[in-house]
């Protein structure tokens, strides 16, 4: 909806109305009795307010202006015909606001019956001069007002094509902040239960030991706070390498072995950052569901991919390797980098495996 005052609105359509200076003139020296005078100045001032008020709703999709164009059209005819050709002109409004306001399969029909009036009008006072001149500009004036239309309406579409990216722009937005706060401290805060569960039991026994853990329990609040922070910022970002020493720190604190990858291969940012990613969720997992005694690493490169196959010896998928929010969100960054999440029973169906695989060259940016 077009929120300019009228005034703007109607600024264009204003001088239009130079065309009423024919039935004007023909008004006043015209030898006609007082009483057609003032009836035919009393409806011309009708027509042009109707007509105004069409137009002041030109730009505003759906209003209703059938009323005003009803006015127009009956005042306009009505006028031509009974005051001769200096009152066809009106006819050109009548078709500009047909053009403005009809549905697109009405506009020709009524812009032609309006030319054909004005013909009729100017032929029987056998004005030839006018018969090339007036009925045309019915039609030209259709075809401006029609283009006139198009626009508008194609840019109110555009404006709320506009609107929806942009609403989809915050969602998205909303659903990458949220998927990176579940990343970030469902792995920060499931070692911090841990850490403060073995303190809790080596709180008698191993008061020393008690207070180290701790200790790294604070740290890790520490580094979730700054990690949220971060993610708060937009800035974080999470490397294959670090994720797998977190992942180490982490897992030994459980009594889990780690068996890591013995080499770590060079990956574009995205690539690396996203298998951290992966590394995190699948350590949050191990950590709180599986049960398991030992987890095996793997990363390998080649055929223009990069795959990554993180295996456990626990509970197997019944218990951890249910799709919920975490590996959901790990589908989503590696889609978006043209790649895929697969999960499963390990080895001999013991355990649950899980194999990211992600294009190497991938040109998009994981969140």
């Amino acid at each position: 909806m077009d929120c300019r005052p009228a005034w703007q609105r109607l600024g264009w359509a204003l001088p239009w109305l130079l065309f009423q200076f024919f039935p004007v003139v023909d008004l006043v020296t015209e030898p006609r009795p007082a009483w057609v005078r003032v009836l035919a100045a009393a409806l011309l001032v009708v027509f042009t307010a109707a007509y105004l008020a069409v137009f002041s709703r030109f730009f505003e999709r759906r209003a209703p202006v059938w009323r005003y164009l009803v006015v127009v059209a009956v005042l306009g005819v009505a006028l031509a015909a009974w005051l001769g050709s200096a009152w066809a002109g009106l006819l050109i409004y009548v078709s500009a606001a047909a053009a403005g306001a009809l549905p697109q399969r009405w506009v020709w029909p009524a812009v032609l019956g309006c030319a054909g009036v004005c013909a009729a009008v100017v032929g029987a006072e056998g004005v030839l001069g006018q018969l090339f001149i007036l009925p045309v500009m019915c039609v030209l004036t259709a075809f401006a007002l029609s283009g006139t239309r198009a626009l508008v309406s194609l840019n109110a579409e555009l404006s709320e094509a506009r609107e929806e990216l942009a609403r989809n722009a915050v969602a998205e937005e909303r659903l990458r902040f949220a998927r990176d706060l579940h990343d970030l401290l469902g792995h920060s805060l499931s070692l911090i239960a841990l850490k403060s569960e073995l303190a809790g039991r080596l709180a008698d026994r191993d008061p020393a030991r008690a207070r180290a853990e701790m200790a790294d329990v604070e740290d890790t609040a520490r580094r979730a706070l700054a990690e949220v922070r971060d993610a708060v910022s937009g800035y974080r970002q999470v490397s294959f390498g670090s994720a797998l020493a977190e992942a180490r720190v982490a897992l030994s604190a459980a009594g889990i072995a780690l068996d890591p990858p013995r080499d770590l291969p060079v990956l574009p940012g995205a690539v690396d950052a996203v298998l951290g990613w992966v590394v995190r969720e699948a350590t949050t997992n191990v950590l709180r569901h599986s049960g398991a005694r030992s987890v095996a690493v793997a990363l390998g490169t080649g055929d223009g991919g990069a795959t990554l196959t993180i295996t456990d010896d626990g509970s197997g998928a019944g218990s951890g390797g249910a799709a919920g929010a975490g590996l959901s969100g790990l589908d989503e960054r590696l889609a978006a980098l043209g790649g895929r999440l697969e999960t499963g029973a390990g080895p001999g169906g013991r355990g649950f495996r899980l194999c990211a695989r992600v294009p190497v060259g991938a040109p998009a940016v994981a969140q």
